[in-house]
């Protein structure tokens, strides 16, 4: 009965993270994985593995997908065969997750109650309750060149912003608390729209690729840079103001 209880359980949390990830094609539901060939996610959405979080490098820890879920995933995380309908019943490369689904076994590392703080969400978790997300480059210091990722402000975190390489990354790679910036809008430059979050010394140069992307960015942050945790407590000082 204990063994059952854990495979109901295990099932339940792989659905969920199944239909949690945004993805361009739809995720298998749980009772179709090894039943169905699923949509693999592409390449160029991730940049570090969908299981263990660890960057992805051409030397190390390269590329694999799992041929259940579809899932991005490095050498370690995918090291289990089962044997899947779909191809006749043979054996194939699938990550822990799915091995455990499939197959009914443990293994020995087991990673359920382990607390994640949002650096360790998936951003297409964070993104789906956020305020605001898209994609943006942050320059380098020179203004020059810079590093094109996925922006995100969270509703449960509202007053930091999350940047993550790749809209399917499983780990933010960097974070920056807004409280206390001040926002400023740049004149275009070379078609780009530009804005910065400044605060003493430190300074953060954004593009965006259009002006209402621009426009919504610099009001979103203003607002969290400005301890306003909702919306609604903005109109309600925008009311205050007024009468």
């Amino acid at each position: 009965q204990d063994a059952i209880d854990r495979k109901e359980k295990r099932s339940e949390t792989f659905k969920t993270a199944v239909h949690g990830l945004e993805t361009d094609t739809p995720a298998l539901k749980t009772e179709e994985l090894g039943r169905r060939a699923p949509q693999w996610v592409r390449d160029n959405l991730v940049t570090m593995c969908m299981r263990c979080k660890e960057p992805f490098n051409a030397i190390t820890r390269r590329r694999h997908h799992c041929r259940a879920c579809g899932y991005v995933v490095c050498a370690r995380c995918s090291d289990y065969k089962a044997e899947l309908q779909y191809d006749g019943n043979r054996p194939n490369r699938v990550c822990q997750e799915c091995f455990i689904f499939l197959t009914g076994h443990t293994v020995l590392e087991d990673r359920e109650g382990k607390h994640k703080g949002i650096l360790e969400k998936g951003a297409a978790e964070v993104s789906s309750r956020s305020l605001l997300c898209s994609s943006l480059q942050l320059l380098d210091k020179n203004g020059k060149g810079g590093t094109r990722g996925w922006f995100v402000i969270p509703q449960d975190d509202p007053l930091v912003l999350y940047i993550y390489a790749a809209p399917q990354d499983v780990r933010a790679h960097t974070s920056i608390p807004l409280l206390g910036y001040q926002v400023r809008d740049m004149p275009q430059s070379e078609s780009r729209h530009l804005f910065q979050l400044a605060q003493s010394r430190q300074v953060f140069t954004f593009v965006a690729d259009t002006e209402e992307l621009k426009q919504r960015w610099m009001k979103a942050m203003a607002r969290s840079a400005a301890g306003i945790t909702h919306p609604e407590e903005e109109e309600e000082e925008e009311e205050d103001a007024d009468e």
